[in-house]
């Protein structure tokens, strides 16, 4: 039997998939996103196509996107009429870096008005972790990049810089905290300026549902003791972007830990990819790392040893 013949009904559909026969219906009859054939009795029958579209984005809405975001990521993507059984990973990755491309190009030419619309589209295509880490924090290894080999000018930076810092902190106030959850404190390293990684993964951070103390560039020496004394965090994060702030970091992390023996201190920023393993090896177990399941991980371990 080919793909494109019904051969389900709505409650095979409903039974397999885990869904309502009444959600399907809502999802067909305002997005349209498929069109199942009707029998003589004017039953609907659904295809092999029709069940990996819905497989699809029940996927996706199971990963945080409403059904409008999912609907629209998919119809943008051009691959309404074929969506892959690895659908998550073929669909968004293409796209998603094309988006990502366009807006660092928007950026570095100063467009604030097309660097907006962008945003927008991603914002009504992806989840927020999805545009905030994924997308925004790729472009901004490679702006940072093209600044370090003098390939964009300081002004390029800061524009770029200061553009997804205000888009960042709109989403970042608006998140709500749990306040079983303990204390953070988010700062950059001695003499570091580079906020935006930090920025993101505070952002991160508050998605699970911390109170996320920001404090975002580097502060005078010693206040960062009258901070913690004050608001007695359980957690500490420290960004480093520039590999010749790490030595100072890693001291910081050294007298911290010996003056505050129950903080958790995690570690975060391009200076610790680039650093040796010698220089990191005894550092290791604060460092958060790259990725999304990095961090994940990293926070998972650290809650688990506080809990037992």
């Amino acid at each position: 039997m080919s793909n494109q013949e019904g051969k389900y009904n709505i409650k095979a559909v409903s039974k397999m998939l885990g869904i309502q026969s009444g959600t399907l219906r809502a999802w067909e009859r305002r997005y349209n996103m498929i069109a199942p054939v009707r029998n003589d009795s004017g039953h609907r029958l659904y295809t092999e196509e029709h069940l990996k579209i819905l497989k699809w984005l029940i996927a996706k809405v199971n990963k945080g996107f409403t059904i409008s975001q999912a609907v629209n990521l998919m119809e943008n993507s051009g691959l309404k009429e074929s969506v892959p059984e690895n659908g998550e990973e073929n669909i968004s990755r293409n796209h998603s870096q094309d988006l990502m491309e366009e807006l660092m190009r928007a950026l570095l030419a100063f467009d604030e008005s097309e660097a907006h619309e962008l945003m927008n589209k991603a914002f009504s295509l992806y989840s927020i972790d999805k545009v905030v880490i994924d997308i925004l924090g790729t472009m901004l290894v490679k702006i940072g990049d093209l600044w370090e080999t003098g390939k964009i000018t300081s002004a390029h930076e800061h524009f770029a810089s200061s553009f997804l810092r205000s888009r960042i902190g709109m989403i970042l106030h608006t998140l709500p905290v749990n306040g079983l959850l303990p204390k953070v404190i988010a700062v950059c390293g001695p003499d570091e300026w580079h906020e935006l990684g930090l920025l993101i993964y505070t952002l991160y951070l508050r998605r699970q549902g911390f109170e996320v103390i920001y404090l975002g560039s580097s502060i005078a020496e010693g206040d960062i003791d009258i901070v913690l004394d004050q608001i007695q965090p359980k957690f500490l994060f420290l960004a480093c972007t520039l590999i010749a702030n790490l030595p100072k970091t890693l001291q910081l992390v050294d007298r911290l830990e010996e003056k505050y023996e129950e903080l958790i201190i995690g570690l975060g920023g391009t200076a610790f990819q680039r650093a040796t393993l010698k220089e990191l090896e005894p550092f290791s177990d604060h460092i958060v790392g790259e990725t999304r399941g990095d961090w994940d991980t990293w926070l998972r371990k650290k809650l688990q040893t506080q809990y037992t």
